[in-house]
């Protein structure tokens, strides 16, 4: 299966106007945003979970990176409730389940495969500090290694910047609105620039916060591809 897979095209989705896609486990949903691969893949997708659903017990191979939009995620390490970053490398292991009911923006096969640091933030705490070369714009950082950049920023009422990305970039909204590109973005809107692109952001009337992650999209791993 392929979805949004050629990494030469920026890309623009907003989550609400996705359908929710049935996962093998019940109760589980996914909305896609870029996928390689069928069940075992390199994907980036939004994934919901009733009340009381679970997931198998699974290896990550690639590894995992997710964020809580809502409710509370579970596994063998803890609650995570909205607002938790986590990093699980490769080689790790957990059941994902959620007894309330969850949401969460989850990235998959996207790791080196050499890393295996572990990273969980809280958000909702975490104290963002201001950019000296970028009015209005405060960041979190939140990983950085292996040509890869991620970061939580807050941006102030209209609040605009550029960047260039050689590596590449995503943005997710994760609260307020902002434009990139001339694109209206809302909460749970996810943008894709390509090698070689440029973030070019301004924040809505309300301001901004987003997760960004830069210097990835350079070399694209698939599971079953050599060397992963």
């Amino acid at each position: 299966m392929k979805i949004n897979a050629d990494f030469t095209k920026r890309v623009v989705l907003h989550a609400d106007e996705i359908d929710w896609l049935a996962s093998p486990m019940a109760g589980v949903e996914r909305r896609p945003l870029d996928r390689i691969g069928d069940e075992v893949a390199r994907a980036t997708t939004i994934v919901r979970f009733a009340p009381g659903s679970a997931f198998s017990a699974h290896t990550h191979g690639g590894g995992e990176e997710y964020i809580v939009l809502d409710g509370v995620f579970q596994d063998e390490a803890g609650d995570f409730p909205k607002g938790s970053y986590v990093r699980n490398p490769p080689t790790s292991r957990h059941t994902p389940a959620s007894a309330p009911g969850c949401t969460i923006f989850v990235k998959l096969w996207q790791f080196d495969p050499a890393d295996r640091e572990e990273v969980h933030v809280d958000l909702t705490k975490a104290k963002p500090v201001p950019d000296p070369a970028r009015p209005g714009t405060a960041t979190v950082p939140l990983y950085d290694g292996y040509g890869e950049s991620v970061r939580l920023e807050h941006w102030s009422a209209h609040a605009a910047f550029r960047q260039d990305v050689p590596g590449g970039a995503e943005l997710l909204v994760l609260e307020g609105s902002a434009t990139e590109h001339g694109d209206a973005l809302r909460k749970q809107s996810w943008v894709r620039i390509p090698p070689g692109g440029q973030i070019d952001a301004k924040a809505g009337p309300d301001g901004a916060q987003v997760w960004i992650k830069t210097g990835h999209l350079n070399q694209i791993s698939v599971p079953g591809a050599a060397g992963t």
